[in-house]
C-alpha cells in the first residue's frame, strides 16, 4: 500500500453534493484540495460495470490532468428485490433529457419499481449504500477502498439533508433516513472514532487507515 505523502490532492468529482461530503470527511486532516468541477475538468466517461472500474476512471482523469494525487468516489444504491439496480447506474436513473439530474424522478423509479414487485414491507426492500473510493496517482498507482451500509428503501422520502437517494434509505438500527441526518450523524465517524454509519465514512476509514499516518 502507499502512503500520500502530500496534502494537496484533487477530489475528482463534478457532483456537489458529493464534493462537500469529501470535504467534510478530508477536512480535518489539513488537506488543500480542489474539485474537478473548480479545475474545470472534462468529466470522463464512466464505462465501467462496477463501482471499482468507474472511481479509477475517474481518479486516474484527474490525477492525470492535474498531476496530483487524486481521490474519487463511484457510489449508488443496490435494491435486492431490483437485482441489484441501479447500482452502477444510480446516477443515471436521475438523467433528463438535457444531462441534468433529478433525484425525486430516480427515487420515485426505485418506489414504482418495487411496487411492481409487490415489495411494500421492510424486509422485501432491503437495500445497501456501496461507496468505493480511488486515490490515484499521476504515475497511475491506485488504491481502492469500499465501504457499505445496509438498510431499506422507505417511502415516502423524508429529509432534505443528504444528496441523491439520501431521503429514501433508512440505515438498519435507526428510525430515521439519511435525509434527515446531520452530516455529523450520517458520518458517524471523526479520527480516533471505532465506528463509522455512513458508506462514504466507511471508506474513507479505510483510506485514512491505510494512505494516512494518521
Amino acid at each position: 500500500m502507499r502512503k500520500l505523502e502530500t496534502k494537496t490532492i484533487v477530489v475528482a468529482s463534478h457532483n456537489a453534493g458529493k464534493i462537500a461530503e469529501i470535504a467534510d470527511l478530508i477536512g480535518p486532516f489539513g488537506f488543500s484540495a480542489k474539485s474537478a468541477a473548480e479545475l474545470q475538468f472534462d468529466v470522463p466517461d464512466e464505462t465501467g460495470t462496477t463501482f471499482e472500474e468507474n472511481a479509477k476512471i475517474k481518479a486516474l482523469a484527474s490525477a492525470t490532468a492535474s498531476g496530483l494525487p487524486a481521490l474519487s468516489d463511484d457510489s449508488g444504491l443496490v435494491v435486492d428485490a431490483l437485482d441489484g439496480a441501479p447500482g452502477v447506474y444510480t446516477a443515471d436513473w436521475a438523467e433528463l433529457p438535457d444531462g441534468s439530474r433529478d433525484f425525486a424522478m430516480a427515487m420515485q423509479k426505485v418506489e414504482t419499481a418495487l411496487a411492481d414487485k409487490g415489495a411494500d414491507k421492510p424486509d422485501q426492500r432491503t437495500a445497501r449504500f456501496v461507496s468505493v473510493l480511488c486515490l490515484a496517482w499521476p504515475d497511475g498507482h491506485t488504491e481502492l477502498f469500499r465501504g457499505e451500509v445496509e438498510g431499506h428503501v422507505a417511502w415516502p422520502p423524508r429529509g432534505s439533508s443528504g444528496f441523491g437517494y439520501d431521503p429514501v434509505f433508512q440505515p438498519e438500527g435507526y428510525d430515521t433516513t439519511f435525509g434527515e441526518m446531520s452530516a455529523e450523524q450520517k458520518h458517524g465517524w471523526k479520527p480516533g472514532d471505532a465506528q463509522a454509519l455512513s458508506h462514504r465514512a466507511r471508506a474513507f476509514k479505510l483510506f485514512v487507515e491505510t494512505c494516512l499516518d494518521a
